[in-house]
C-alpha cells in the first residue's frame, strides 16, 4: 500500500525547494527516490501535478489545488499526533535556521538551550550569516531578519526593536571637541559597516525633525563586532545597533554621544516561508522566540538605560 502521506510531504517540498536536487539533499534521500514518489503520486491520482522540463518545475491547475489540500493535511497530522500524546513538550524533528552572526552568537544561545531543554525531541541546525539567504530553495525552517522587509514570499512575527546608537571611546574622545550637533560628527574619524544598504546615518533632533549626515568612514568593515572593537580601542566614532554595543557602554568602554538625538531604528522579525503546512515545531519555535524578546524594550536597552542613570 502506497504511503501517501511521504508522498504528498515529498510533493509539497519539491514545490517549496524548487528543485528536485534540493527536495532530496532536504531530504536525504536520493533524487531518483524523490522522482518514484511523484510520478507514483501523479499515476495514482490520475493527474499530472508539476510540468517537469530540464531547467524548471511548474505546477498544473491540478497541482495547485492539490498543494493547498496536501499542506493543510499535513498539518492536521501533526496537530492530531501532537493531541494524541497531549503535551507539546514531545515536539519532533529538525529546525533549520538562519540568523545574524552577531546577534545569533550574542543573543539566540540562552533561546535555544531553553528551547530544546523543553523540547528533547528537538535538534536544531543554525547558519549564521549577514546574507539574506534564500530560505524556500534552502529548505530552511526560518530565520532571524534585521532589515525592513520586503520579500513578498515570506510571513513575519515581529520580535523586538533594534534601536542605533553613535559612540566612541573614551580615549578618542579626550582629544577632540565633543560634537554637540550630527553635522559635527563629520570632523571625526568614522567607522562605517560596508553592509549596510544606505551608508546615511540617519537621526531625529529634540524637536521631531528628522535629517541625515553621510561621513566618509576612515575604516569599513563587513563585520559590526570587528567595528566595535576597532570603536572600543579609540580608533573613531561608530553608529551601531545597542544589542551590539550595550556591554561596551555599561562598562564605560564606548560612550553614548548626542544622547538627546534618535538614530535609526530597525525591527528584528522571525520570518518563515508563507505557507499553511508550518510544522509545530517552528511555530513553537517562532511563539519561544516572541516571549524571549520585549517587543518595545529588550534586555540590552534596559542595561543601557540603567546604565546611565547611575
Amino acid at each position: 500500500m502506497p504511503d501517501k502521506l511521504l508522498e504528498m510531504e515529498t510533493f509539497v517540498r519539491v514545490v517549496e525547494a524548487g528543485t528536485l536536487s534540493a527536495a532530496a539533499e532536504q531530504l536525504a534521500v536520493a533524487k531518483s527516490a524523490v522522482s518514484k514518489r511523484l510520478t507514483d503520486l501523479e499515476a495514482r491520482l490520475g493527474v499530472q501535478l508539476l510540468a517537469r522540463t530540464t531547467r524548471s518545475l511548474n505546477l498544473t491547475d491540478s497541482g495547485r489545488s492539490f498543494l493547498v489540500q496536501a499542506k493543510d493535511i499535513l498539518s492536521a497530522v501533526e496537530i492530531a499526533e501532537s493531541a494524541a500524546t497531549g503535551s507539546r513538550s514531545l515536539l519532533q524533528g529538525n529546525l533549520r535556521i538562519a540568523a545574524p552572526l552577531t546577534f545569533g552568537l550574542m543573543h539566540l544561545n540562552p533561546a535555544i538551550r531553553e528551547f530544546l531543554h523543553l523540547h528533547p525531541g528537538v535538534t536544531v541546525d543554525i547558519d549564521f550569516s549577514d546574507s539574506q539567504i534564500d530560505l524556500v530553495h534552502g529548505g530552511y525552517d526560518l530565520a532571524l531578519r534585521i532589515a525592513e522587509l520586503g520579500d513578498s514570499r515570506l510571513a513575519a512575527r515581529p520580535l523586538t526593536r533594534i534601536r542605533h546608537m553613535v559612540t566612541a571611546s573614551p580615549a578618542y574622545l579626550s582629544d577632540i571637541t565633543f560634537p554637540a550637533t550630527p553635522q559635527a560628527l563629520l570632523d571625526l574619524d568614522c567607522l562605517g559597516y560596508s553592509g549596510a544598504s544606505d551608508p546615511r546615518w540617519s537621526y531625529t533632533d529634540p524637536s521631531g525633525h528628522k535629517g541625515a549626515i553621510e561621513p566618509t568612514p576612515r575604516i569599513k568593515a563587513n563585520n559590526g563586532a570587528f567595528l566595535r572593537d576597532m570603536a572600543i580601542a579609540g580608533s573613531g566614532a561608530v553608529i551601531m545597533p545597542t544589542f551590539m554595543i550595550y556591554r561596551a557602554i555599561c562598562s564605560g568602554e564606548l560612550i553614548h554621544l548626542l544622547t538627546d538625538y534618535s538614530w535609526r531604528e530597525l525591527t528584528a522579525y522571525a520570518v518563515y516561508p508563507k505557507t499553511r503546512y508550518l510544522p509545530l515545531r517552528v511555530r513553537a519555535f517562532i511563539d519561544f522566540l516572541t516571549a524571549c524578546f520585549d517587543r518595545d524594550e529588550p534586555y540590552w536597552d534596559r542595561e543601557i538605560a540603567g546604565a546611565e542613570k547611575k
